[in-house]
């Protein structure tokens, strides 16, 4: 089956929320949405840019029903101070896309403490998702997607070295934070499942795409490799699609991951993570550890 946007039925009255929607992945994914009908909740860290993308989403679809609210990932605080905002304003949430994150960036840490990547790719998402799953739990066939990607295939989650206490590595900390992306949406799932809620959890990697990711490669690299990357990526539109199959296709399932079926690039395709994504003890392990670093214990309980 062709996943296209145009062929989905009208969505007036449900609303999503996106994690760096004003660049690259989220922004697309936000345009995207808007063209359903969806309200699209932007939620960002500059509020510059996200007042920009917001007219460039408006340009494109003048009916376009979108709200900024401020989101910085590297500060739980401010991962609180969101969910408190979206909760006073609204009373139901259809799908929250966590798509924003950053990739081998200089070792730096989070307001928290947390290493920067799996701080902000991981650890902010799941205390989001905490403290939204509620007001989805409530909302009759909403969806959680988190945004994987090919790097979770070599990603171990070290836990005696889970924010770089011992040493940093920028690609193996990426990888990290990218399988434990793959890892809660597949362990949420199963608790999903024996909690007995109708939330449907998944995820998704775009594959390849030239996106504000890639701003910390080295510029050497970038130069000398920039022919083939572009002959093996996709452009953020076709990055996007993968994501917003798993959160609007009606034939999805609970668990499931989605992507290129070319790896890199290709249409959207349910596709298999690497085995160890499926790992159940380090997944509870990593939910256990989860819940006492961003303190707050996840409850799906009805």
């Amino acid at each position: 089956m062709t996943f296209k946007i145009e062929s989905i039925e009208n969505k007036s009255g449900r609303i999503a929320i996106v994690t760096g929607a004003n660049i690259g992945l989220g922004y697309e994914t936000a345009l995207a949405l808007s063209k359903t009908g969806m309200k699209v909740v932007m939620a960002c860290r500059n509020m510059q840019k996200a007042e920009k993308a917001k007219e460039e989403i408006l340009q494109k679809v003048p009916k376009a029903d979108l709200e900024i609210i401020q989101l910085n990932l590297s500060s739980l605080k401010s991962v609180r101070e969101f969910a408190e905002t979206y909760i006073s304003k609204y009373d139901h949430l259809d799908l929250l896309i966590n798509n924003a994150g950053i990739m081998v960036p200089p070792f730096s840490k989070t307001e928290d403490g947390f290493e920067s990547q799996i701080g902000v790719n991981y650890f902010a998402h799941f205390l989001l998702t905490n403290l939204l799953f509620p007001i989805i739990d409530k909302t009759p066939n909403s969806r959680i997607v988190q945004l994987s990607s090919i790097a979770h295939e070599k990603g171990v989650i070290e836990f005696d070295n889970l924010n770089s206490e011992k040493s940093y590595a920028k690609w193996p900390a990426y990888q990290q934070s990218k399988l434990a992306c793959l890892m809660f949406a597949i362990e949420l799932q199963r608790r999903i499942d024996e909690a007995g809620s109708k939330v449907i959890s998944m995820a998704a990697h775009p594959g390849v795409s030239p996106t504000n990711l890639a701003q910390h490669m080295p510029k050497f690299l970038l130069f000398i490799g920039m022919p083939l990357f572009l002959l093996m990526s996709h452009k953020p539109a076709k990055g996007a699609l993968p994501t917003l199959r798993a959160a609007l296709d009606e034939n999805v399932k609970g668990g499931e991951y989605y992507g290129p079926k070319g790896r890199m690039k290709g249409k959207p395709v349910k596709v298999d993570p690497k085995p160890h994504a499926f790992d159940k003890e380090v997944a509870k392990k990593l939910w256990t550890v989860s819940e006492e670093l961003t303190g707050k214990p996840f409850s799906l309980k009805q």
